[in-house]
C-alpha cells in the first residue's frame, strides 16, 4: 500500500468520524426537546426546564463550532503535510531521533493547547458562568493549567522516553515490554491517584462527625463494608455541580463526596449515593475496569507495533523518512474505528455496572432516596432527560436517568 492510498484512508476516516459525531449530536439535541417522561415529572419545574433547554442548545452550538474548527485544522494539516513539514524542520537542528520525537510532541502539545485554550476559557467563563455553574477564578484556572503542564511534561515525558528506548532496542517487539510498563503505571495510578495527583488540584478532608457520617457508618456496618476512607472534596472551587466517586484498590480505596453534593442533598439521599458506590466495590467493578483498561492498552500497543516503523506511513504524513512520531499520529487516526468499537463495548459494560450498583443500593438501602438524589443531580446539572438512544449507545458510560429510574422501580415493586 503506497503513501497516497494511506493518506486518503486517513483523510476518509477523519471525515467519517467528524460526520458521524455531528449526526449523533444533531439527533441528541433534537431528542432533548421531547416532553419530559411521566416517570421524571417533577425533576424540572417550567422555569428550570426552559433553562435546561437553553443550556443544552448553547452547549450543542458551542460543541459543533469547536468540533468543526478542530476538524478543519486537522484535515488541512494532514492534506497539506504540515506534520511532515514540522518533522523536516526539527531535523535541521535536532541531532537525534529521540530528541526530535520529544520536541515534535512538545510542539504539538503547545500548539493544540493554544488552539483549545480560547474554547476552554469561553466554556468556563461564559457558558458555565451564564448558567450559574462556574466557580473557577482566573487564578485557579491559570494554576490548573500550570499544574497540568508540569504533570504532562513529567509523566508524559518519562513514559515517552521509555517508549522510544524500547522501540529502538526491541523494534516491533517493543509492545509487550511497554505493556508491562503501562500496566504498572495504571495500577500505581489507581492506587495512589487520590493521594498523589488529586490533592494537587483539590483539597480532601475526612467527613466530619455528624448525622451523615453516622448514617454512612451504620450502613457500612450493615453491609460489612470496611469503611476507613471517606472524604469530602472541595468541588465548589470550580463548579456548583455535585458528584461522588470510588477510587483506589485494596487498602488505598476511597469514597469521595463533593462538598456541593453534600450541600444540596439530604442525609438519606447521600447515604443512598454512598450505597451505590459501595455497590461498585462489592461487585468488584474497579478491578474489572482496571483489567479492561489494561487489556485495551495491550491491543492498542500490539496494533501500533505493526506499523510503528513503516516508512510509507511516514511518507503519507508528509515526512521524508521513517519517523516514529509521524507513525504514532497516523496510527491514532487509523486505529479510531477499532477504538470506537472498543469504546462502545466498554460503555456497555460500564452501564451494566451502574445498573448493578443501583440494584445493590436499592436492595440494601431503598429505591426512593437514590431516585430522588439522581433526579436532583439531573435538575441541578440541567441535564438532557431524553437523550437519543444512538448517542447513549455510543457515548454514555452511565444509563440515562429514565432507564435507571425504571430499573429501580421494577426492583422496588
Amino acid at each position: 500500500m503506497n503513501e497516497i492510498v494511506i493518506l486518503n484512508i486517513i483523510l476518509v476516516i477523519v471525515l467519517f468520524d467528524f460526520t458521524v459525531e455531528r449526526v449523533l449530536n444533531y439527533l441528541n439535541h433534537n431528542s432533548s426537546k421531547k416532553p419530559i417522561p411521566e416517570e421524571l415529572e417533577g425533576v424540572f419545574d417550567e422555569e428550570q426546564y426552559n433553562k435546561s433547554q437553553r443550556y443544552q442548545g448553547v452547549l450543542n452550538r458551542f460543541g459543533n463550532f469547536s468540533a468543526t474548527f478542530s476538524f478543519i485544522i486537522t484535515f488541512l494539516a494532514l492534506y497539506l503535510g504540515w506534520f511532515g513539514w514540522l518533522d523536516g524542520w526539527l531535523r535541521t537542528f535536532s541531532p537525534l531521533d529521540l530528541v526530535t520525537t520529544l520536541i515534535f510532541f512538545g510542539v504539538l502539545f503547545v500548539i493544540s493547547d493554544l488552539i483549545a485554550l480560547p474554547f476552554s476559557i469561553y466554556r468556563t467563563f461564559v457558558i458555565e458562568e451564564k448558567f450559574g455553574f462556574n466557580k473557577t477564578t482566573v487564578k485557579t484556572f491559570i494554576l490548573d493549567k500550570i499544574k497540568s503542564y508540569v504533570l504532562t511534561i513529567i509523566i508524559g515525558g518519562v513514559l515517552l522516553v521509555i517508549f522510544l528506548y524500547l522501540v529502538s532496542a526491541m523494534g516491533s517487539g517493543f509492545w509487550i515490554y511497554f505493556w508491562v510498563v503501562i500496566t504498572v503505571f495504571v495500577l500505581i495510578m489507581n492506587m495512589f491517584y487520590t493521594s498523589l495527583i488529586l490533592p494537587l488540584f483539590n483539597k480532601l478532608k475526612p467527613l466530619e462527625n455528624g448525622d451523615l457520617k453516622s448514617s454512612i457508618e451504620t450502613f457500612s456496618q450493615k453491609v460489612s463494608f470496611p469503611l476507613k476512607n471517606i472524604f469530602v472534596m472541595d468541588g465548589s472551587r470550580r463548579s456548583s455541580k455535585g458528584n461522588a466517586f470510588f477510587s483506589g484498590l485494596g487498602r488505598k480505596k476511597k469514597v469521595v463526596l463533593f462538598d456541593t453534593l453534600i450541600e444540596n442533598h439530604s442525609v438519606e439521599e447521600l447515604t443512598a449515593v454512598f450505597a451505590h458506590e459501595v455497590g461498585h466495590y462489592k461487585k468488584r467493578h474497579i478491578y474489572l475496569s482496571t483489567v479492561l483498561s489494561i487489556l485495551q492498552t495491550g491491543i492498542i500497543l500490539f496494533l501500533l507495533s505493526r506499523m510503528i516503523l513503516n516508512s510509507e506511513v511516514s511518507y503519507a504524513m508528509g515526512g521524508n523518512m521513517t519517523a516514529i512520531h509521524l507513525n504514532i499520529l497516523a496510527f491514532g487516526i487509523l486505529f479510531s474505528p477499532v477504538s470506537r468499537i472498543l469504546g462502545v463495548g466498554i460503555n456497555v459494560i460500564s452501564r451494566k455496572n451502574e445498573y448493578q450498583a443501583d440494584r445493590y443500593a436499592v436492595k440494601n438501602y431503598g429505591a426512593t432516596p437514590l431516585i430522588t438524589a439522581l433526579k436532583k443531580l439531573s435538575s441541578d446539572h440541567l441535564s438532557n432527560l431524553t437523550p437519543h438512544s444512538a448517542y447513549v449507545f455510543m457515548h454514555y458510560s452511565h444509563p440515562p436517568l429514565l432507564q435507571r429510574v425504571k430499573a429501580m422501580i421494577a426492583i422496588k415493586s
